[in-house]
């Protein structure tokens, strides 16, 4: 059972369209997908509108889950509130914060502010996330990030040992860009395994927390 809340489209840096992303994952045996392309104040409006074109004809003829998302994406920290609540105002199911990872030059307190926003649901790769924003983010019930990303995943290990203090809930995401980006099982369980999950957190990280994710835009699986 597989699935994935961080993925990209020809609208960011991805090389597939959204249907053919959905296409793809359809045949990797996910059971949800997340189309969460990058954008900021100026491409926001179009993202959503076009996923969420794409995710509706999923739904309609293959009855896939196909959910539009966000990744705001460098945005000064200030103005993460205002960007995620009017993504949810233009029709995101939810929103992902572009975090601090440890191979882009993020703009230092993204991580903090992402955490301390009630309209984000998910901070990717945080890096060298503090215990700080790791207990925001249990407070506000936002996702911190496991991810398969070559580069990013360099913090996986210190991102699950601080959520893990703080309380914090994870979730396993490729930050897909291609085809071969997309999860199998082996990968899922590879990621979670390799940032020191046990069996239990592994089936709380890669099967429950995606419902509880799914179960805020109203979709039951």
């Amino acid at each position: 059972m597989l699935f994935d809340f961080h993925t990209h489209t020809t609208l960011s840096d991805g090389v597939l369209l959204p249907m053919e992303l959905i296409r793809r994952a359809i045949v990797n045996s996910y059971r949800a997908l997340g189309i969460s392309d990058h954008v900021s104040a100026s491409t926001m409006a179009r993202v959503i509108k076009e996923v969420s074109a794409d995710c509706e004809l999923a739904r309609k003829h293959w009855g896939f889950v196909a959910l539009v998302g966000v990744e705001l994406t460098h945005v000064p920290p200030d103005s993460i509130p205002q960007l995620a609540a009017e993504a949810k105002a233009l029709g995101a199911q939810y929103v992902v914060v572009h975090g601090e990872s440890p191979v882009e030059p993020v703009s230092p307190g993204t991580n903090l502010a992402a955490c301390q926003c009630s309209d984000v649901d998910l901070l990717a790769h945080p890096g060298l996330i503090t215990i700080e924003a790791a207990e925001a983010a249990a407070e506000n019930e936002i996702f911190l990030e496991l991810t398969a990303r070559q580069g990013h995943c360099l913090g996986n290990g210190l991102v699950a040992k601080v959520a893990q203090q703080a309380g914090a809930a994870m979730l396993v995401n490729t930050d897909a860009h291609e085809p071969g980006d997309l999860l199998t099982q082996d990968l899922a369980v590879t990621v979670a395994a390799g940032a020191g999950l046990n069996e239990q957190q592994m089936e709380q990280v890669l099967i429950e927390n995606p419902r509880k994710l799914l179960a805020r835009a109203g979709i039951k699986l």
